[in-house]
């Protein structure tokens, strides 16, 4: 009986240290599975305004956008996109004049990182910038 208990309290402790909150690239918590990689942080000599807008079609544009976005925020840049049951998180910000960063992350439904859809994604953005 008590190999029972300790078991069953042993499993239930793994679960909750194996799980937690993240914080997403446009500043808000999330249920997922902390400490992996899970962005991808590009820069580029180009305003942000035309890497934003980029990073948009990727992800929702009328020439085959990759999925759905669910939210866009202009105050800091940031996009939030379904794509193949995948949430991706994306962030634009001005380093220097000219000088523009993007942060790709991408997570599972479960919490899971997924970093090759994520370079993925970062790519498509680059491809759209015709670098």
């Amino acid at each position: 009986m008590k190999k029972t208990l300790f078991g069953l309290l042993g499993a239930v402790v793994l679960a909750a240290c194996g799980t937690g909150c993240i914080t997403t690239v446009d500043g808000h918590k999330s249920a997922g599975v902390p400490f992996r990689k899970d962005k991808i942080v590009s820069r580029y000599q180009i305003p942000v305004e035309q890497v934003f807008v980029a990073a948009k079609e990727v992800l929702a544009g009328e020439k085959g956008g990759l999925g759905v976005l669910e939210s866009e925020n202009r105050v800091n840049n940031s996009l939030v996109a379904k794509v193949n049951t995948r949430k991706v998180y994306i962030r634009v910000t001005e380093v220097e004049p000219n000088i523009s960063e993007i942060v790709v992350q991408v997570r599972t439904d479960a919490g899971w990182s997924d970093v090759d859809w994520a370079a993925e994604i970062d790519k498509q953005i680059a491809l759209r910038l015709r670098l």
